[in-house]
């Protein structure tokens, strides 16, 4: 009962009169956005559900060319056939129950929206980790950002000399990587980040500008011979709002559709990167975020990411919902599961970056 009574009262005193009205329309819990459709290729999707669960991938043999002269007699090489694997190895799964009467008395249809739910769920653990993976990390826990440093190679290295992120440590930016930057910092050591100012007529001493940052990743590709036309940068919302600080004017020119995301994607070419936002990049301790002015560390940090849409492959073996008759009760019982894999085909195409804010 909501309305107040005045002393006395006697009239209906109960209030029963005024009932309980539960609204149709329900309130939908927010989602993020997901990038890793758009920045991995689903090259080897046919193979996978078709013949098991690890797919063998032959690389493209080396060629030795040498010089010739006149009377030169050549010798033919023989052919390398080296492969590394993709293997189907993650999976997840949803199940809940809807009772009868309960689905037979509801003014909503709850396994609507419970399957709607429960999908995207999938689709975003999916995005975590997979993101976290290309980036050189894995979820300490299911529904976590990545936080902690990958050590499990999937199947084999398509480059031997990679680490057991499958990254190459050259493709790695940290501190160090900015001999602008004068205080003291050792490899892994997160990068400070601060958005330079309007006017500024020399390079920072103690920090690096996000533009800094970002070209640095793209002249990284540049040395790798990475083709410019498929590239892909993931940045999460902090370096997105730095970013803005330093100059909107140029991002705000390419936003379209009253700036809405549109899957995460926030440019369509900026220094010849597709650029995304996304809350799925591995974040360590306080994460991006953490203030650290000019002092060296290497706890509190956020991960960026930049690469080429050949860089990473992903394949699903099983994506489906069912829905079955509960054995032990008058109820419907759906579930789903999600079978996938992922795998990183050219480190030489991948660019990561630790950072902090300034």
């Amino acid at each position: 009962m909501a309305f107040q009574t005045a002393a006395g009262w006697s009239n209906l005193p109960n209030g029963n009169f005024s009932s309980v009205i539960y609204s149709k329309k329900v309130q939908l819990a927010l989602r993020k956005a997901t990038v890793v459709g758009d920045i991995t290729n689903s090259d080897y999707f046919g193979e996978i559900s078709a013949q098991g669960d690890t797919v063998r991938i032959i690389k493209e043999p080396e060629i030795s060319v040498s010089s010739y002269a006149r009377g030169t007699q050549i010798q033919a090489q023989d052919l390398d056939d080296e492969d590394f694997s993709l293997v189907i190895d993650k999976a997840n799964y949803f199940a809940f129950k809807v009772d009868d009467i309960e689905e037979a008395h509801s003014h909503v249809n709850f396994m609507d929206l419970a399957t709607n739910r429960a999908a995207y769920r999938l689709a975003d653990q999916h995005d975590q980790e997979v993101l976290g993976y290309l980036s050189g990390y894995k979820q300490a826990a299911l529904h976590t950002n990545a936080g902690t440093v990958n050590d499990v190679v999937n199947g084999t290295k398509a480059i031997t000399t990679a680490g057991s992120d499958e990254l190459l440590s050259s493709m790695k930016l940290s501190r160090p990587s900015f001999g602008n930057i004068t205080t003291a910092g050792s490899v892994g050591d997160s990068i400070p980040v601060a958005a330079r100012l309007p006017g500024a007529s020399a390079l920072p001493t103690t920090h690096v500008s996000p533009v800094m940052l970002i070209n640095r990743m793209g002249r990284l590709l540049d040395q790798q011979n990475v083709d410019k036309t498929g590239r892909w940068l993931v940045i999460d919302p902090v370096m997105m709002e730095v970013l803005m600080d330093e100059d909107s004017r140029f991002l705000n020119a390419d936003q379209g559709e009253s700036g809405a995301l549109r899957n995460g994607l926030v440019l369509t070419n900026w220094n010849g990167f597709r650029v995304y936002v996304s809350n799925n990049l591995p974040q360590v301790g306080s994460g991006s975020s953490f203030v650290g002015n000019s002092s060296a560390q290497s706890t509190n940090y956020g991960v960026i990411v930049a690469g080429h849409d050949s860089a990473v492959a992903t394949a699903e073996q099983i994506n489906k919902t069912e829905t079955y008759r509960d054995p032990d009760s008058f109820a419907d019982i759906v579930r789903g599961m999600h079978l996938y894999g992922r795998k990183i085909l050219r480190p030489e195409a991948i660019t990561t970056a630790k950072y902090n804010l300034a």
